[in-house]
């Protein structure tokens, strides 16, 4: 019976040998089945130098099993970490638990432990140790214990926040007002600034601060695709140069020192929406009204609404991200006359143009994205004519009446002696300065509402016309945003 046993094992392994390539030895040595190993601790890296660019690298511990002596109890780990020299009086700790043998910790993660749990200095090698401490669930098998030494040197990480200021930009030197470049979601260290810049010189600083001694990234001495960090704002105050106004994208590595400054030809973008309380996009970032772009100027974009009380800011290029790409005052409640308009991203500044009660009505906004400036002006209606309250006097007309969305009028059409004709103008000032609100047709009955727009003095001139008996008193109500129109007798 006995050799009976013995060939089944063997014809067994054998078996086994074949269809794991391997052999009766090589599985009968699995460390962790041997419980008579010495317990030994290894790292992957005796000197490692972290690297910001390299965030997913890892520094990785093994050990081997030790040993329970035979009593086939089971081994629990526990991994230390801490200086050299401290002797583990106050380490990192973490409980491995059983069967597991390695324990990793990658360059990102171990960077910043490094900085704020042990206080090492960026730049600064510092020798460490690490121990293993195996414990035997049997009161008969003394713990045991492995260390070994390596030695790591930290980096300081790169801004979070990057800005741009300079004469070449739309606020100048002013610190405080300095515009924000937008962190790269796919790429460590990337920002990206798109906009306007004029004929000067830029440096990028890495917040807001008043003080001119912060950090700064400047030109390298001699590569202008290349940047300097200036800690504390030491070293030479080298600035790049844009020798022509117009729209650029400057991409910053600030983990690999480069830079990149790119003229953009066209338009920054395409796409250009009104967001905000005031307008009647509402806070839908999803589906707000879009401006108008110009077919002659590509670059400016138009927009006429009613505006109620409340807050607005205009979203540029796509929409649904509220921490996209924006045009927003300097300041926030920015006076709507201010021309003043910045392209920025992000979240961080959140500047609204603001309609008090007293500015409610209907605005016309004019975006210029070449030179990033803005027009708000308010619309009023004007009725110009013989046969109106005011001639045909366009310098200074009486308005119509804004009233819930709608232009009014009430007063006298005509006279007694004469029929006379009207149009109504949404300016004043010159013939040709501005849109007209013209009858569909020429000599248009009172009775017909149907109207068109029309362009300085380029469309046709129809004009409504009083028939004789029709000179009164009339109201006139024009919505705009419904294009509709109303002109009932009194």
């Amino acid at each position: 019976m006995k050799n009976y046993f013995i060939k089944t094992i063997t014809i067994l392994c054998v078996s086994f040998m074949a269809l794991m390539n391997t052999s009766c030895e090589d599985l009968l040595s699995d460390p962790i089945l041997n419980n008579n190993d010495e317990l030994k601790l290894t790292v992957s890296s005796s000197e490692v130098i972290l690297d910001e660019r390299k965030p997913n690298e890892n520094l990785t511990f093994n050990w081997t099993t030790g040993t329970n002596k035979g009593t086939s109890a089971s081994i629990t780990y526990v991994l230390q970490i801490d200086k050299e020299g401290n002797n583990f009086a106050n380490p990192l700790e973490y409980e491995m638990g059983t069967n597991k043998f390695l324990f990793s910790l990658n360059w990102g993660s171990l960077n910043y432990i490094l900085l704020n749990t042990f206080g090492v200095q960026p730049g600064i090698a510092q020798k460490f140790e690490a121990r293993i401490t195996a414990t035997v669930a049997s009161a008969n098998v003394e713990a045991q214990v492995s260390t070994v030494s390596f030695t790591i040197t930290p980096y300081l990480p790169v801004s979070k926040e990057l800005y741009i200021i300079g004469s070449a930009t739309s606020v100048g030197w002013d610190i405080s007002k300095a515009l924000p470049l937008t962190l790269s979601t796919t790429t460590p260290g990337v920002f990206v600034y798109q906009g306007q810049l004029n004929s000067g010189t830029f440096k990028l600083p890495i917040n807001r601060d008043g003080c001119f001694c912060q950090d700064f990234y400047t030109k390298a001495p001699t590569d202008t695709a290349k940047m300097v960090h200036n800690r504390g704002g030491s070293g030479q105050d080298l600035q790049w140069q844009i020798t022509q106004a117009g729209q650029y994208k400057i991409t910053a590595d600030l983990l690999n020192l480069t830079i990149k400054i790119e003229s953009i030809l066209g338009p920054p973008f395409s796409e250009i929406y009104i967001v905000g309380d005031a307008s009647p996009s509402g806070w839908d970032i999803n589906n707000p009204k879009a401006f108008t772009q110009s077919t002659t100027n590509p670059f400016i974009f138009t927009y006429e609404a009613n505006f109620k009380q409340g807050n607005f800011k205009i979203l540029a290029g796509s929409k649904g991200n509220w921490c996209g790409e924006w045009y927003r005052p300097l300041t926030d409640g920015q006076v709507l006359t201010s021309t003043v308009v910045a392209q920025n991203s992000g979240c961080t500044v959140d500047n609204k143009w603001s309609i008090g009660s007293g500015d409610v009505g209907r605005y016309k906004i004019t975006l210029n994205t070449q030179n990033n400036t803005i027009s708000i002006k308010k619309v009023s209606l004007y009725i110009i004519g013989d046969g109106g309250p005011n001639g045909w006097n366009i310098v200074s007309p009486t308005a119509m009446t804004y009233t819930n969305g709608a232009f009014v009028f009430n007063g006298a059409l005509g006279s007694s002696n004469a029929t006379g004709e009207f149009k109504i103008s949404k300016f004043k000032g010159d013939w040709c300065d501005g849109d007209w609100i013209n009858s569909a047709t020429a000599n248009q009955s009172l009775s017909n509402v149907n109207y068109i727009i029309t362009n300085g003095c380029n469309g046709p001139d129809n004009k409504w016309k009083l028939k004789t008996g029709e000179a009164g008193n009339y109201q006139i109500s024009i919505n705009l945003d419904t294009n509709t129109m109303t002109i009932v007798r009194q």
